[in-house]
């Protein structure tokens, strides 16, 4: 199995083939031996007197794809933003890459180099080129130097089918091709594990395909991936696990197949009903 993005990395020259259905399968029936890259255990958030995130337990493996669903205001954005200490649990325990989070822990610089996030809005530096994007953290945080970083780049921009916007500004770019830039970002400090914070959301339709698109070559890579998303064709062709969230809780957890064919809870059964009637 390959492990981070390295084979993505490795097979440039090959390209990406899409997994097979039996390959997949099996791919998920290894994925509980694999080592745990991220336990979240009793798990409680409070903003102020109310209740963000309650009573969490969620493990993701390493290489896993976990898509997490479910309506506005359950909680999914500030789970996710919990592990890479965007935002702090008042309670319970939290082990990112063996390393546990929490507000005083001297480690967090070091983890957030390895927790990549993608957000719903790109968050590009309008007055630099998306080349100079992609360079600034691996030169500041990781201290490569302007020719390797500048390599790093270009490499990632190749990966997700933009080359030739290297030398443009954001605002001369689409949406589709913005958020792919965020993601080439996030690549390039050659993170372990990457969070997407409904990163289709704020897109025009035509361009949502091309965003998934790298998203779904990415997940076949093997890079550990834990996604909020309501695209749930992609969630459908990458998931190895389900997950969906209701006033803070952790309704359902289940493989893609029974979790929309047959999900235990009432609740997720509804909500996958309204959310795939259309």
């Amino acid at each position: 199995m390959l492990h981070g993005h390295e084979g993505w990395r490795k097979d440039a020259q090959k390209g990406l083939r899409p997994l097979a259905g039996a390959v997949v399968a099996g791919r998920r029936e290894l994925m509980t031996n694999a080592a745990p890259i991220i336990e979240a255990t009793h798990l409680d958030k409070f903003y102020g007197d109310f209740h963000a995130l309650k009573d969490i337990a969620l493990t993701v493996h390493q290489g896993e794809k976990m898509v997490i669903c479910g309506p506005s205001g359950s909680g999914k954005s500030t789970l996710i933003r919990c592990f890479n200490g965007l935002e702090w649990h008042n309670s319970g325990r939290l082990v990112i890459d063996g390393i546990e989070v929490h507000e005083q822990s001297r480690q967090m610089r070091g983890l957030r180099q390895e927790v990549g996030m993608v957000f719903q809005q790109f968050n590009l530096f309008p007055h630099l080129t998306v080349l100079e994007n992609l360079m600034i953290g691996p030169m500041k945080v990781r201290r490569l130097s302007r020719a390797k970083a500048e390599e790093t780049a270009r490499t990632y921009l190749d990966r997700v089918h933009i080359p030739e916007q290297a030398d443009k500004y954001p605002a001369q770019l689409s949406g589709g091709q913005q958020q792919r830039v965020a993601i080439a970002r996030s690549l390039c400090m050659e993170t372990r594990i990457m969070l997407f914070d409904e990163p289709t959301s704020a897109l025009d339709p035509e361009m949502i395909n091309e965003v998934l698109d790298v998203m779904v070559e990415l997940a076949q890579s093997g890079m550990t991936m834990v996604v909020v998303t309501h695209e749930m064709g992609f969630a459908r062709k990458v998931a190895d696990t389900m997950v969906f969230m209701e006033a803070g809780r952790i309704v359902e957890s289940a493989p893609p197949e029974r979790f929309f064919t047959n999900p235990s809870s009432e609740r997720c059964r509804l909500f996958l009903d309204q959310i795939l009637e259309y």
